[in-house]
C-alpha cells in the first residue's frame, strides 16, 4: 500500500491531518506559513487526494500515519487536527507520537446528536441516488462558515468530489477500524478550537474533549465554522505559529 505524503521546511516536525469532507490540500496555506520555521509533513488518507482507497486487510488511518512517520525518521511531533483528523491526531497522541497537539473541531467521545445525524442522512441520500456533485456541495454548505469564499467553496466541493469518486468505485471496499484511546490519558499540551458557526454537535464535541484532557486548553472562535484554515487561513497561520 502506498500512502500519499508531503513535507517541506525544516526544525520540529508539525503533521498536518486533514478533514474527512476534504484532503491534505485543506492546508496549502499553512504548510506555505510555516515551512519557514518547521519541518511541515501532510499526508493524504486511504481515499483521499494523491492516495488511493485498497488494502489487503483491516486498516486504520492513524496506523498509516504512523508508519510514514517512522519511515521518514519521525517519532514525536506536533499534530495539528481538523475534524476526524482530529481522532487520528488523538489515537497517535495516545501511542506516544505527539508532542503537543492542536484539533481544530474535533470529534470526540460523545455520541452523534440530531443534527449531525440529519446532515450524514441527506448526504447518503444524495449519493444513493448518484447525486455526487450534490453530496459534495452540501458538506460545503454544511461545514463552510459565513466567512468562507468562493475559493474556499470550490476547494471543498472538488476535494469531497474526489473523495467520494474514488470511495464508491471500490471494490471490495476496504475495512477501516478506529483504535481504542482514552483522552484522560493524553497528557500533552493540547489546543481546541471550537468554530461558534459550526453544527452544535461539533461546537459541544470540542468543548468535550477540551475538558476532558488534562493539559488542554479551549479557544472559541465565534466567525469560524467547520473548517477554518479555509475560512480564514491567515487567522489560523497566525494561530498555529505562535501556539506551536
Amino acid at each position: 500500500m502506498t500512502i500519499w505524503y508531503d513535507e517541506r521546511g525544516a526544525g520540529e516536525p508539525v503533521v498536518l491531518l486533514h478533514s474527512t469532507a476534504a484532503d491534505s490540500g485543506m492546508w496549502d496555506a499553512q504548510e506555505e506559513a510555516l515551512a519557514d520555521r518547521f519541518r511541515v509533513i501532510k499526508v493524504d488518507f486511504r481515499g483521499y487526494g494523491h492516495t488511493p482507497y485498497r488494502s489487503d486487510g483491516p486498516y486504520s488511518d492513524a496506523g498509516d500515519v504512523a508508519k510514514v512517520l517512522a519511515a521518514i525518521g519521525v517519532s514525536r511531533a506536533a499534530l495539528v487536527g481538523s475534524s476526524g483528523g482530529g481522532r487520528v491526531a488523538l489515537e497517535l497522541a495516545a501511542a506516544g507520537l505527539a508532542g503537543r497537539l492542536v484539533l481544530l473541531n474535533p470529534l470526540s467521545t460523545l455520541e452523534p446528536t440530531p443534527d449531525l445525524r440529519a446532515y450524514w442522512q441527506e448526504e447518503n441520500r444524495l449519493l444513493e441516488e448518484g447525486d455526487v456533485q450534490g453530496a459534495a456541495e452540501l458538506n460545503a454548505r454544511t461545514l463552510l462558515g459565513p466567512d468562507a469564499g468562493r475559493e474556499a467553496w470550490d476547494k471543498v466541493v472538488a476535494m469531497q468530489r474526489h473523495a467520494f469518486e474514488v470511495q464508491l468505485a471500490a471494490d471490495p471496499e476496504p475495512e477501516q477500524v478506529e483504535g481504542e484511546f482514552s483522552p484522560a490519558g493524553i497528557e500533552v499540551p493540547a489546543l481546541v478550537v471550537a468554530g461558534g458557526r459550526d453544527l452544535p454537535c461539533f461546537r459541544e464535541s470540542a468543548r468535550h474533549l477540551a475538558a476532558e484532557l488534562p493539559q488542554a486548553r479551549l479557544l472559541e472562535l465565534e466567525w469560524a465554522g467547520h473548517l477554518p484554515a479555509l475560512e480564514r487561513p491567515e487567522e489560523i497561520n497566525a494561530l498555529l505559529l505562535d501556539y506551536l
